[in-house]
């Protein structure tokens, strides 16, 4: 058995779990370069049997999927993954597992972007470095010295838009804060906002009243553009919109828009269209953002559970009783959603996360009463 661990840009993969067991199995392979063009990919993974992706930053459609004959296993961080077409995986007899998690770690990312950007934490940051390098004579006597004044959070609105797992624990923090929190999804339902101690609000009313608008939404091809040029304008000036979900859940022109228009007071964002960024984003350069490169799940936390389970993943296959199934080989088209392998119901599912097709694209939805769990386990 030969394995593949894809996108590992800090190569800390194997560092981050035990191995022994996969490596008693045949050999391991670790990438840490982005491969971005289809036939270098192909190429690359071709001797595989197993291939280890991290989260979405490697896709795998249909077309990548049928010129890579030997792969029998595809393991996603996570359990779910927009990048993985996993209908056309088992229509090739490939399995797909995923690993479970950690909760906190992106939301605990969304407090630090938001402090970053009111209080321009990287702005001075950078201004007190720079004046030590130039030995303070291009900055002035004062070397650089608080330049910039903050915004504060205490009775300020935070408006979440999705509600889901990540949006609650940002809810959670925002009233630690003395903020006022509220609340908007397409189905968002009273009484799970009232649950969370947040307002429903409509859509409107959460972008017009907001100081601070954080989104956290499922991302499909209904939600994307969720927040465009609409959406924008109805932001107060001083108000600051936060992204760490997905990149075009926000319509980046309007963003980049806004921002140089001065229409809302900054951006901080930690997910973008295409990822890596390139280098010629005129994200890079805009006026009034602060930007992070997807470092949500990025935890060493977080990588200790995916790297684990996914060690995990692949010795249950090769034992032949593999483990948090999205796709398998059994799971025929027209069955359950292929996410759902068939005959799984309540209680049934590894790691306890529902996935479901809806109008034809896997998007995650709340089905709690659908499969037995509580509302904290689907999302």
């Amino acid at each position: 058995m030969r394995v593949a661990i894809l996108d590992d840009y800090q190569q800390v993969s194997l560092a981050s779990a035990d191995w022994s067991a996969v490596r008693s199995l045949g050999q391991i392979d670790v990438f840490a370069e982005h491969i971005t063009r289809t036939e270098a990919l192909v190429s690359a993974l071709e001797p595989y049997d197993v291939i280890v992706a991290m989260r979405e930053r490697t896709p795998f459609d249909a077309d990548r999927l049928g010129q890579l004959p030997r792969l029998r296993l595809l393991v996603t961080t996570g359990m779910g993954n927009a990048a993985i077409d996993i209908a056309a995986a088992a229509d090739r007899g490939v399995t797909v597992c995923g690993t479970a998690g950690t909760g906190s770690a992106t939301a605990e990312l969304t407090w630090g972007l938001i402090l970053a950007l009111l209080r321009h934490i990287p702005e001075e940051d950078q201004r007190l470095k720079q004046a030590g390098r130039a030995g303070g004579a291009a900055l002035g006597f004062s070397g650089g010295w608080q330049r910039t004044v903050g915004t504060g959070l205490d009775g300020k609105r935070l408006g979440v838009v999705g509600l889901g797992h990540q949006g609650r624990r940002v809810a959670d923090i925002g009233r630690a804060f003395g903020m006022k929190v509220v609340a908007w999804s397409q189905n968002l339902e009273p009484d799970v906002a009232k649950k969370a101690r947040v307002k429903a609000v409509s859509k409107e009313e959460l972008f017009s009243s907001s100081d601070v608008v954080t989104v956290h939404y499922k991302l499909s091809p209904r939600s994307a553009g969720v927040v465009g040029v609409a959406e924008l304008a109805l932001m107060k000036p001083s108000a600051y919109l936060v992204n760490t979900s997905r990149g075009p859940l926000v319509d980046g022109a309007a963003l980049l828009a806004a921002l140089r228009s001065g229409s809302i007071a900054g951006a901080a964002l930690d997910v973008y269209d295409i990822e890596p960024l390139p280098l010629s984003d005129p994200l890079r350069s805009a006026p009034n953002v602060v930007l992070t490169p997807h470092l949500g799940y990025v935890t060493e936390e977080t990588y200790k559970v995916f790297y684990g389970d996914a060690a995990e993943d692949i010795v249950a296959f090769a034992q032949g009783s593999p483990v948090r199934v999205l796709s398998a080989s059994l799971c025929c088209a027209g069955c359950l959603p292929v996410r759902v392998a068939a005959g799984q119901g309540e209680g049934a599912l590894e790691g306890r996360r529902v996935l479901r097709w809806f109008d034809g694209v896997g998007e995650a939805l709340v089905l709690a009463e659908e499969f037995g769990l509580g509302l904290d386990d689907v999302r």
